[in-house]
């Protein structure tokens, strides 16, 4: 019998859940997140302040994007005549379709571009992805939304408090982070899902439920109001974050950050008109 040092195993992959069930309301396939409790926060010790304490969470069963918004779902709302109804809007004000950055650009797969579908939209702001998620319900009849900071990190890491998406070890092979590529930015959704790409991509980058992408590519909004402090007063079944800030929960770093920014349990914020961040996009969740 060969035997395997702890070390050795320590840096295996994690194995995903078997749980594997999905819908699809024709706005993008939605993996099952099973209703539990788990443990959120740093339990790595290698994080901020902001990540802790470590606390148990309860959450109800939802559903989450397999990928992140792309340019052709985007398009498809930008194009739509709901796009320019104000109660689909948090504001009540349609953004100008030509104030969303890099949307005519080549070298960021910009959806005004040429082959540019699969890859994530960027530079949406959190009133763009609020109201896509409400122009999205309103076409199925099923509650859309942007998920909670709870709901996305138990997407992300199940419940044995992994590191990343996959387990604890991290290179290139496993997602889009800074380095990935000699242009950063984003990549096309899903492809870190196992398949071998030349010498790049060896790894799945899924979730223990199937979710793609929720370590890097593009940082993902949140619903939550964002707090530094909102560890240690969250209440254990199903926190929704404050009740008022100055800015939302962001999760999942992105294609121009360092491996340790995208753990899933790693906490980012961000003022929600802002229009301009090339690393910004989102997914969403739906309600069981």
């Amino acid at each position: 019998m060969r035997w395997v040092s702890l070390a050795a195993l320590a840096a295996l992959p994690l194995l995903g859940s078997a749980q594997t069930k999905s819908v699809n309301d024709s706005y993008g396939e939605m993996m099952l997140v099973p209703g539990g409790a788990f443990r959120m926060g740093d339990n790595f010790g290698d994080g901020l302040p902001r990540e802790r304490p470590v606390h148990t969470v309860e959450v109800d069963t939802f559903y989450m994007a397999k990928l992140e918004v792309t340019n052709a779902q985007w398009r498809k709302f930008r194009d739509d005549p709901g796009y320019d109804d104000a109660k689909l809007w948090p504001s009540g004000r349609p953004l100008p379709k030509d104030q969303i950055p890099y949307w005519t650009q080549a070298n960021n797969h910009g959806g005004g571009t040429a082959d540019s579908d699969d890859y994530p939209v960027l530079g949406v702001n959190w009133d763009g992805a609020v109201a896509y998620c409400n122009w999205v319900s309103g076409k199925t009849g099923k509650k859309y939304r942007l998920p909670t900071e709870a709901e996305w990190e138990k997407a992300a890491r199940g419940t044995d408090q992994r590191r990343y998406p996959w387990g604890n070890s991290i290179d290139h092979s496993y997602a889009n982070y800074v380095g990935s590529a000699p242009f950063d930015t984003g990549m096309k959704v899903g492809l870190y899902d196992g398949s071998k790409r030349g010498e790049l991509q060896t790894h799945s980058g899924a979730s223990p439920y199937g979710i793609l992408d929720m370590a890097g590519n593009v940082m993902e909004w949140c619903s939550d109001w964002y707090s530094k402090d909102y560890y240690a007063a969250s209440p254990r079944k199903n926190p929704k974050g404050p009740a008022s800030g100055a800015y939302r929960a962001i999760r999942g770093g992105s294609f121009f950050v360092e491996a340790l920014d995208v753990r899933t349990y790693g906490r980012q914020a961000g003022w929600p008109e802002l229009q301009a961040w090339r690393m910004l996009g989102f997914r969403v969740a739906r309600d069981q």
